[in-house]
């Protein structure tokens, strides 16, 4: 019988590379407040690379869908009616579409809504971003009393 050659291994050679840690990126979110305004952190806004100042959007959504699960914003620097443009709200910024909306059936008066933010390639060139509504959580919002406290209250 002939002699194959062999390769032996040695116990080094047993040893797997250490895994290497990918930061997993947070998923850019962002809410809708109770006056109807797509609100924006800061976060989202710079994850997304965006400068708030120069911000103009063509909103939409699908067509012929009954219920509106997700908005569609495709910047563009058009200065014409048909764009929004983002607008500081506190610290953040943020895009009134109250009337929007409600004509489309989203309650965010009574429910605490959220969206994730996800870019697509819409035309060559360009990126747009699908805001993908969500509930936060289950239970209804609650007003925040507003002014001051009467005085029969008790400070807590």
């Amino acid at each position: 019988m002939k002699n194959k050659p062999l390769h032996f291994f040695s116990p080094s050679d047993n040893d797997l590379p250490a895994p290497e840690k990918v930061a997993k990126a947070e998923p850019l979110k962002g809410s809708i407040s109770s006056a109807g305004k797509l609100v924006f952190p800061l976060k989202t806004i710079e994850g997304l690379g965006l400068r708030p100042s120069e911000a103009r959007f063509k909103i939409g959504t699908p067509q012929g869908k009954r219920k509106l699960k997700s908005l569609y914003l495709i910047p563009t620097t058009d200065d014409n009616e048909n764009t929004f443009e983002l607008s500081k709200v506190g610290r953040t910024y943020g895009i009134p579409l109250s009337g929007i909306l409600q004509k489309q059936g989203v309650d965010y008066t009574t429910n605490k809504l959220g969206f994730s933010v996800k870019p697509f390639d819409y035309e060559e060139g360009t990126t747009g971003y699908e805001l993908r509504l969500e509930e936060v959580s289950d239970e209804p919002r609650v007003p925040k009393p507003r002014g001051r406290r009467p005085k029969n209250q008790a400070a807590s």
